[in-house]
């Protein structure tokens, strides 16, 4: 814990670099000092079927899902949310079209997640 999943249009693809966003997210969350920079794991969706809206113009979005263990205060999860979406407006180079940017912050129930390093 923390997991990171970042569900990405496929109209992105070409444009946008998952993998050094998800650098980025990982070094942003350690850098908070909340969580081990070895227990961030993160991971990348393109999807293929996607709509946003129901105008006809093209539109995309990035959503990234933040889940962390239960118990932390509302505000750090603000803050911490706030600071990965300044991660995904400074990613750069964005097509004509309008992309929504959205970060969500899960609590994951501390009393039943399992986890086991080998």
């Amino acid at each position: 814990m923390p997991n990171v999943t970042l569900e990405y249009s496929g109209n992105l693809a070409n444009q946008f670099d998952a993998r050094k966003a998800l650098l980025k997210l990982n070094e942003t969350l350690a850098a908070t000092g909340e969580f081990k920079e070895a227990d961030i794991k993160s991971r990348a969706v393109p999807l293929d079927t996607f709509l946003v809206g129901t105008s006809p113009g093209e539109r995309a979005f990035i959503h990234l899902k933040l889940s962390i263990l239960s118990g932390r205060s509302t505000e750090l999860k603000r803050d911490i949310s706030r600071k990965l979406l300044q991660v995904l407006q400074a990613l750069g180079d964005m097509p004509e079209f309008e992309v929504q940017l959205c970060v969500e912050v899960l609590d994951n129930d501390r009393e039943t997640y399992s986890k086991e390093n080998l």
